[in-house]
């Protein structure tokens, strides 16, 4: 399967690079020190001010012999105080390309928000468990690009 992640990451970068970042940069760490179990009490369940579309899919059966698993990109569109809410990565894992402007993720793994801004990827893991807020004035543009179960 991590053949398959690479192929999606380098997908999502040579789009960072056409959107002019001058290097790909890998975002959705937690900043040095603050690192650390977030009960993520009281975190959204519901969205908010935001729109989610598959823009393309891939059942992976008949390409790599996965069956029961897609290979998806998606567009999220977060208006200002808009979330996405509390979801897991536990078997689908993904990674976020920030297409425009700059929204704070609340994770499970981090004590501080972590700030993802234009350019950058994230990349979400078996374990993560987190939500996005879009805290500015203006929209966000997010590409996901993720492998789900079908099930």
């Amino acid at each position: 399967m991590s053949r398959f992640i690479g192929r999606t990451a380098a997908t999502l970068i040579a789009a960072a690079l056409a959107l002019g970042a001058t290097a790909p940069a890998f975002a959705g760490e937690c900043p040095a020190g603050k690192a650390g179990n977030n009960a993520l009490t009281g975190a959204p369940t519901m969205p908010k001010d935001v729109t989610d579309d598959v823009v393309g899919m891939i059942d992976l059966a008949p390409e790599v012999m996965f069956k029961g698993y897609d290979l998806r990109v998606r567009k999220l569109v977060v208006q200002p105080g808009g979330i996405v809410p509390l979801h897991s990565h536990s078997g689908r894992p993904a990674l976020i390309l920030t297409a425009s402007g700059t929204i704070k993720e609340y994770n499970n793994r981090c004590t501080v928000p972590v700030v993802h801004m234009a350019g950058e990827v994230a990349r979400e893991t078996n374990g993560l468990t987190h939500y996005w807020v879009n805290e500015g004035s203006e929209t966000v543009v997010l590409y996901s690009s993720d492998v789900k179960s079908m099930k």
